[in-house]
């Protein structure tokens, strides 16, 4: 369905996408969190708690070396980092590359990370060891896949109690594997698509990423990593992981024809962003309300990205956040995108059957939950919130094109072969004659010579020659502004009317020297 935005633009754009970009996925072991269950799963193997660093330091060492294996196996590198590395991502695709990998494992990461984690400590006031949850440092291990379904990927699995995982998939790169197997070509920049030969069918299978079995795919890479894990189910009575969404981006991708046409307009867009939308406006594109109970900050931020950052052209984002979720807008190349994140699904509602106390079963609408079963529904709320967005964006006014168009008056123009002579947009004779053609009461029947020379000689002329000079000057700036395409005659009689081009450019032009000169002199 097109949004506002589109039709407005239609003229510049190629097509929309909406799809999921960045996804991360969480693995808990649910059953250790409940009471007195972890303590009975050590009871089963005999372990007494005094043991318990012996014994998990065991488990660890099962589960690195499995890795290792897995490294060998695949004849891909492990590589220890002795400290936290931020561009663990960018190191794995230089492997990548370097190795010419197009499927399977890339590399297996090893490095120490703070996560919360089980422990065993001694409790004063009963003078025995207790199972405490707290934070420490442990092993974490990084799986780097380029996986035939999702493209590249990882896996990041905790080498301690309770061996949480974390998934990270990107939507854009499992939808660029998906076009490729089926042949339809397209035009990538980074994880952006600029151009896609089919685009409904790029739509349709973007929208199979939020229903897939995500459990039965999971459970596969977790069974793959954890060596740990068939010890586990077989003392937690077959339990494994439950997944959650940790953090969701559905991102709606309008598809410029070009840069320099995306780069026009995007000025005004931003202005329009920052000084336009109110904190009401930014929960109305969220779908929420602002009520008493309400306590979350609602906050409107501008940034820059600088040209010197992995090579990309400057770049400008808008976020606004909402608690944990925020929607903002950006550029990539000749993609405008607006994306939603969602941290925090409980803000939003989904409709599910849930049982009254009489055992009766009934849909409601019920706060969201973060089960990886909802993922269907964060991409529902994600693709509104966007499409309203954009909707509010389409009231943005345009002044790139006008500014352009601006300098283009300030050059002599020929038309049919006759020269005229340029306008300055800022000088106050010539504004005083785009005031007096864009009067109000020229509006419907047009403006004859002598409605304009009464404007701009607002008292009587004192001879008849000055009456005639008057005519012939007003006579010749007509002709200056249909010369300029500002003004058009209306066939057979002594009428002119305003093209859309001349209400366009010489309101600007007063705009800018009532409002905008004044300013910028201020400023100065």
């Amino acid at each position: 369905m097109e949004t506002t935005f589109e039709i407005a633009h239609a003229d510049q754009i190629l097509g929309k996408l909406t799809a999921i970009d960045r996804l991360i996925l969480r693995g808990h072991l649910t059953y250790f969190f409940r009471p007195g269950a972890f303590e009975h799963f050590l009871f089963q193997q005999q372990v007494l708690l005094k043991n318990f660093k012996g014994y998990v330091l065991k488990a660890t060492a099962v589960i690195k070396a499995h890795a290792l294996q897995m490294a060998g196996k695949a004849n891909r590198p492990y590589i220890q980092l002795n400290q936290v590395v931020k561009g663990k991502d960018e190191l794995a695709k230089k492997i990548a590359r370097r190795d010419g990998v197009t499927e399977g494992l890339i590399c297996v990461l090893s490095t120490l990370e703070m996560s919360w984690s089980f422990d065993v400590q001694g409790n004063h006031r009963t003078h025995k060891l207790e199972i405490v949850r707290r934070q420490r440092k442990c092993l974490h291990l990084y799986f780097y896949f380029m996986d035939p379904e999702f493209g590249f990927m990882h896996l990041r699995l905790q080498t301690w109690f309770p061996f949480q995982i974390q998934v990270y998939i990107n939507g854009r790169e499992c939808l660029a594997r998906q076009l490729e197997k089926r042949g339809v070509r397209f035009q990538r920049y980074e994880n952006a698509l600029l151009s896609i030969e089919d685009l409904p069918r790029a739509q349709e299978l973007s929208m199979r990423l939020a229903r897939r079995k995500w459990t039965r795919v999971l459970d596969a890479f977790a069974r793959r990593t954890n060596a740990w894990l068939p010890t586990i189910q077989r003392f937690s009575y077959g339990l494994g992981y439950y997944w959650v969404t940790d953090q969701c981006e559905i991102a709606t991708d309008i598809m410029w024809k070009d840069r320099a046409r995306l780069a026009a307009v995007m000025p005004d867009l931003f202005d329009h962003a920052i000084h336009a939308f109110s904190a009401n406006d930014v929960m109305r594109f969220l779908g929420r309300k602002i009520t008493n109970n309400f306590k979350a900050d609602v906050v409107s931020d501008d940034k820059r990205v600088p040209t010197t950052l992995r090579g990309r052209p400057e770049g400008r984002r808008v976020k606004h956040r909402v608690g944990r979720n925020w929607i903002k807008f950006y550029d990539k190349w000749s993609v405008f995108r607006v994306e939603t994140v969602i941290n925090n699904p409980h803000d939003f509602r989904i409709f599910r059957v849930v049982k009254s106390l009489r055992g009766r079963r009934k849909w409601r609408w019920m706060p969201m939950a973060k089960g990886v079963a909802n993922l269907w529904r964060y991409v529902d709320v994600g693709r509104q919130s966007n499409d309203r967005y954009l909707a509010g964006l389409s009231q943005a006014h345009l002044k790139g094109k006008a500014v352009a168009d601006l300098d283009s008056l300030c050059h002599a123009r020929i038309t049919q072969g006759t020269q005229y002579s340029r306008f300055n947009p800022v000088a106050s004779s010539d504004c005083a004659l785009f005031a007096a053609v864009l009067a109000g009461e020229h509006a419907i029947q047009g403006f004859r010579n002598r409605t304009i020379r009464q404007r701009l000689y607002p008292t009587p002329p004192t001879s008849p020659q000055e009456a005639r000079n008057r005519c012939a000057r007003v006579s010749r700036l007509i002709a200056k502004l249909r010369g300029h395409s500002l003004v058009t005659k209306v066939p057979t009689r002594r009428l002119y009317r305003i093209t859309t081009r001349g209400q366009r450019l010489m309101s600007a032009a007063l705009q800018y020297r009532h409002l905008g000169l004044p300013l910028t002199a201020a400023a100065a």
